[in-house]
Order: structure tokens, then sequence, then C-alpha cells
């Protein structure tokens, strides 16, 4: 199992050990979450924007208005917290479902 570690806005995926895997996105990262199965991660930018990865770093899209504080898998669903207090349950897609 591996896990995520932000440091100076990089996404660093490193083992349950310790070590370094690789880095992900691009070095604007505020928050950052990987799926249950580790095969995709959820990159929230300093810009608002969040990002839908490849456990690889490829980029798949980006989703969301741009108002994003953080962003975390709900199943295969994501869950996005804006800047206006609101949370928005979004497809992986970025198709939005509902907002609370």
């Amino acid at each position: 199992m591996n896990i995520l570690k932000l440091n100076s806005g990089k996404v660093e995926v490193r083992k349950d050990s310790g070590t370094l895997i690789r880095n992900i996105g691009n070095a604007d990262a505020v928050f950052a979450d990987f799926n249950a199965a580790q095969t995709h991660v959820l990159i929230t930018t300093n810009k608002g924007k969040v990002e839908v990865r490849k456990e690889s770093g490829t980029l798949e899209r980006t989703i969301g208005n741009g108002d994003a504080t953080s962003a975390r898998w709900m199943g295969d669903d994501v869950a996005i917290t804006t800047n206006k207090g609101k949370t928005e349950i979004r497809k992986a897609s970025g198709t939005l479902i509902r907002t609370i």
C-alpha cells in the first residue's frame, strides 16, 4: 500500500516504508487523495482546480468549477469542498450529481 505526501506543493507517492516512488503533479498541490484501489489520485491545486490523475501521474481530466479547497474520493465518485462552504458530489468524469 502506498501513501501520498505533499512536499512544497509536489505530490509524492511513497511506499509505506517511506521510500519515494515518484512525484506527480505540477508543484501547485494543496491536497491529494488516493482512490480505494490506488489506481487514481485526486489533486486539488492552489488555483482551485481538481485534477484526476492515474497513479503513474498521467493527467486524465480536470473537474469542478475552479473553486475547490479539497477533494476526496467517495467510492467511485468525488466529493469536492468549495470555497463557498458547499460540497459538490461529482462522478469521476466531472458530471455534477448533487450539491450539498
